[in-house]
């Protein structure tokens, strides 16, 4: 049997951590935009920066993408050892 080739384990990381900085920022941004929207204004959305929030949500999903890659990578190695 012949062994499948797979993509260097950085490589994976690093692709799966742009994605989670993406939705992770996306997700971050759009949520303070929608705190602003609302008919009744809270402090805590008044005195938030938006730049922080999203900032945070964009290391939030780069943690979050890095982790999964890292679990998919040595998922995907285990199996293919057996």
């Amino acid at each position: 049997m012949t062994r499948k080739k797979h993509p260097p384990v950085w490589i994976v990381v690093l692709v799966c951590s742009a994605a989670g900085v993406v939705l992770g920022g996306s997700a971050s941004w759009a949520d303070s935009n929608q705190c602003m929207q609302e008919k009744v204004v809270t402090d805590q959305c008044l005195t938030q920066d938006p730049l922080k929030k999203t900032s945070e949500g964009m290391i939030a999903g780069m943690v979050a993408g890095a982790g999964a890659a890292v679990g998919a990578t040595w998922s995907q190695r285990k199996r293919s050892q057996e």
